[in-house]
């Protein structure tokens, strides 16, 4: 049973943490094999390039250097070229958004629960209404009795809501809950923390009116139990939502999601943190608004 629900073959192998059988399972990570090809110099008897002065080479790379940071100087100029003042002794700026600028529209005119509203009805507000709505419908509240029935009723379209909340509520059972070492209420056991959140890496149209759009949206995610004794530690995940939306009373709705594992990166050489410095930074480290 799918709680995204609709279609079949999204790329392959599909998951759906909502759906009963996803769910109930671990998530796993693939192996990604490596090959290391070396090329070696040539034979004896001649054949092999000879290497080149290092004078030559240094002289070559200090070049490069400069003019990468002539450019860029160039670039931040406003890309006119006068090098006009501004009457401060400083020079001019230009009229185009700056590298670590925002651009587009504004994402949301404010947020009910948590949860950003009132998106554009246009691309890039249906990006952003995708991007937010993925957060919520794989954070830790979703698995949360008292909770999850706000999270449907602002996420999805009134008529998909009713559903959606049964099939929820029948993938998120007591039974359920027990095997994550929960209570029936979604809580964790005190020492411990529940950890399952998400962050949005991109965003992508597949199809879009003015009244329905596709999306997909690449995410990034920890989830796991974190605390001394936990048989199911905090891990890192990457997967892509598949989601549906319709223009509804004037905003972006969910009408329907699944997910796929991937695309992952292969994994740094980073040093896994203990159970109490994650607890921490969860409880620290607030989650944000994601804007188009």
């Amino acid at each position: 049973m799918s709680i995204g629900g609709g279609g079949e073959g999204y790329g392959g192998r599909e998951r759906d943490r909502t759906g009963e059988e996803g769910a109930a399972s671990a998530y796993g990570r693939g192996s990604a094999g490596l090959t290391t090809r070396t090329r070696l110099p040539g034979g004896e008897g001649g054949g092999g390039r000879p290497p080149s002065r290092p004078g030559r080479s240094v002289v070559t790379v200090v070049g490069v250097v400069v003019l990468l940071i002539a450019a860029i100087a160039f670039a931040n100029r406003g890309g006119d070229g006068s090098g006009g003042g501004d009457g401060k002794g400083g020079g001019s700026q230009g009229g185009g958004a700056q590298p670590t600028a925002p651009t587009g529209q504004k994402p949301v005119q404010g947020g009910e629960g948590g949860i950003a509203s009132g998106f554009p009805q246009s691309k890039q507000g249906a990006q952003s209404a995708a991007a937010n709505y993925a957060v919520a419908l794989v954070s830790s509240d979703i698995i949360k009795p008292g909770k999850r029935d706000e999270i449907v009723q602002r996420v999805f379209v009134p008529s998909e809501a009713g559903e959606m909340r049964s099939k929820m509520d029948k993938a998120y059972s007591e039974s359920f809950l027990k095997k994550l070492a929960l209570d029936e209420d979604g809580n964790p056991k005190d020492g411990m923390t529940y950890v399952s959140r998400t962050a949005p890496i991109g965003t992508k149209i597949v199809d879009f009116t003015e009244h329905s759009a596709q999306l997909d949206v690449w995410c990034t995610g920890l989830y796991g139990m974190a605390g001394e004794g936990s048989k199911n530690p905090v891990t890192s995940d990457w997967f892509t939502m598949r989601m549906g939306l319709s223009w509804s009373n004037g905003d972006w709705k969910v009408r329907s999601f699944k997910q796929k594992d991937g695309p992952a990166p292969v994994d740094g050489d980073n040093r896994a943190s203990g159970a109490e410095e994650i607890a921490d930074a969860v409880g620290q480290y607030g989650g944000f608004t994601y804007g188009r």
